[in-house]
């Protein structure tokens, strides 16, 4: 499969999962606008390194998703956007009672508001092109809860509510707009903190990411970032054509239970 002389436009892309996605749309043809809410010198590395490997063209645009003309200047300043993936998010844990409103905010506006503004900025550029892909990384928390994680539960709902929105407001015009929904993926990020869970649980790292981390996901695997790249590649390709205002789990069974 090619998408060679499309762009995509990927929000918090210079690591983790966001990085996964960039790397395999780039495999498949895909030039790649790099977002973070730094400006370092080896965000912009990072996209050439991309460019380099793949042979596409790949840039670096700082943007602070938290605000919503920031969001909308990223899409300006990418001058194309034929893919855009909302992946940008941040995650805070405490009773509600106990939750700082000012996370409250951040996470709504970073998880959930920053789509809003990105998707209203790229649908014009969609629809004069006849051809567009929305793909929102919600979580298996935009289908289901935990407790302590209000802001993120509520925001990634939404987020789930947002793309069917999008999909019928854009639907029979080439476009559709679709919701990930992943577990727990192995990231550097999650990688970091097995070291953490092994000392305060007092078991080797099999255990503890089986008994522990992985405790709500059946397959007792982490998905891979690989792996999530590879499901938005599939959304883009022609074979998902008709997939539209839905959502793909990729939990290792989680919202199965």
């Amino acid at each position: 499969m090619s998408l060679r002389g499309k762009t995509a436009v990927i929000t918090g892309s210079t690591s983790g999962i966001g990085l996964g996605i960039a790397e395999e749309l780039a495999r498949a043809g895909v030039d790649v606008v790099l977002n973070s809410f730094t400006d370092r010198p080896e965000d912009h590395a990072l996209a050439e390194e991309i460019a380099r490997r793949h042979g596409v063209r790949a840039r670096y645009i700082r943007a602070d998703m938290s605000q919503g003309e920031d969001c909308r200047r990223l899409i300006a300043e990418a001058g194309a956007c034929d893919i855009l993936v909302n992946n940008a998010g941040i995650q805070h844990v405490a009773p509600i009672e106990d939750f700082p409103p000012e996370k409250w905010d951040a996470i709504l506006a970073i998880n959930l508001g920053s789509a809003f503004h990105t998707i209203a900025a790229a649908l014009p550029m969609m629809r004069r092109a006849g051809w567009g892909r929305v793909v929102n990384i919600a979580s298996a928390h935009g289908l289901t809860a935990s407790p302590y994680k209000s802001a993120y539960v509520a925001a990634k709902h939404g987020l789930v509510g947002l793309t069917k929105t999008v999909a019928l407001e854009a639907a029979g015009q080439g476009i559709t707009c679709n919701a990930i929904c992943p577990g727990y993926v192995l990231t550097p990020l999650v990688e970091a903190q097995i070291p953490d869970q092994m000392k305060a649980h007092g078991m080797d790292r099999e255990t503890v990411i089986r008994e522990v981390m992985l405790a709500r996901q059946p397959s007792k695997q982490f998905a891979t970032t690989e792996q999530i790249g590879g499901t938005v590649a599939f959304l883009c390709s022609p074979a998902a054509d008709q997939i539209t205002g839905t959502t793909i789990s990729v939990d290792g069974g989680w919202t199965a239970l």
